[in-house]
């Protein structure tokens, strides 16, 4: 496997949630890190504790223009998109753009480079599945007008052009499958259901549940993520890979959960269910544990408490948002 010591990683949408985490990972690991963000979504907090760090730096940049990197890079993680359903549903063209646009350029880096790029996809490309659990040869049930459809078909296309230039070019290239992944940095105001509920619990108010609250779900703790993105790197994996936790749990179950680890929130209210929203979602990850060597280790009480107590450290008072997200 690739050594990440001594390397040039680039990340794209560094200063998002799961791509601050990254650069944390790579900066420990040895790595020199240009993180690479429009602010649009990612946040400057989240990267501003490795502002010191002698081997990291950023570049504010939108990444649907060429992206401008001086020097070598043996690395290119794209996690440059809007990546829950409040910021696609007010970004949809920016979304559609990033994951086009901005997924060819990357390669561009990449090609120019000789760098091995890794393409951050996701479950969502499974749509609403009609096979459970979801395996890396399950083509999906996708609806292309839906109003998800803005994240999902931009992220299909991402892995057809992510192939095609590894076909056409010999770009080196690696996709990640993400599923719900949660941790600190998330905003409270994102719209998915981690900071959703955290938010309730910690202001001790009801918990909203879309539809009858039976829709499953599974959880992958950031720092797991991270490893799994990091082996996926390191690795000669060219097809898709996913990269989740297989322990699936209702949203009820869910919400208790939430509820133990806070020591707060109300009763359960639900509310009708979003269009689109899948029934049910679960990686099967036997390629990640075969061809990785990777699993999840961070059961779910212990990133709940971690998560948890970063966003009561981030909120000054009741009903406030986070200082960083």
């Amino acid at each position: 496997m690739r050594e990440i010591a001594g390397a040039q990683a680039v990340v794209l949408g560094g200063a998002g949630f799961v791509g601050s985490h990254l650069c944390e990972r790579l900066l420990a690991d040895g790595a020199r890190v240009l993180a690479v963000d429009n602010f649009v979504t990612g946040r400057r907090e989240n990267v501003r504790p490795m502002e010191s760090h002698a081997a990291f730096s950023l570049l504010e940049h939108d990444v649907t223009r060429p992206i401008p990197v001086d020097g070598p890079a043996q690395l290119v993680f794209n996690l440059a998109s809007p990546a829950s359903p409040v910021d696609y549903a007010k970004l949809p063209l920016e979304t559609l753009r990033v994951g086009s646009l901005g997924t060819e350029n990357a390669l561009l880096l990449a090609r120019d480079k000789q760098a091995v790029m890794l393409q951050a996809s996701t479950s969502e490309i499974y749509g609403d599945p009609l096979v459970h659990p979801q395996r890396e040869d399950y083509f999906g049930n996708v609806d292309p007008t839906g109003p998800r459809a803005v994240y999902d078909e931009a992220k299909r296309y991402g892995e057809a052009i992510v192939s095609a230039y590894r076909r056409s070019f010999g770009v080196q290239t690696r996709i990640a499958r993400i599923f719900n992944t949660y941790g600190p940095r998330m905003r409270l105001d994102d719209g998915r259901v981690v900071p959703a509920f955290v938010s309730q619990a910690l202001e001790d108010k009801d918990f909203t549940v879309f539809g009858d609250g039976s829709q499953t779900r599974s959880f992958c703790y950031v720092r797991d993520l991270v490893d799994g993105l990091v082996r996926l790197a390191r690795s000669e994996v060219a097809d898709p890979v996913n990269l989740g936790n297989p322990a699936e749990m209702t949203i009820l179950q869910f919400a208790e959960a939430v509820r133990a680890a806070a020591g707060g929130g109300g009763k359960i209210v639900l509310q009708p269910l979003p269009q689109g929203d899948p029934k049910q979602r679960k990686p099967d990850i036997t390629r990640a544990r075969k061809l990785l060597e990777w699993e999840p280790k961070v059961p779910l009480a212990e990133g709940l408490r971690e998560t948890i107590a970063w966003f009561r450290a981030n909120l000054s008072t009741p009903g406030a948002r986070p200082r960083s997200a």
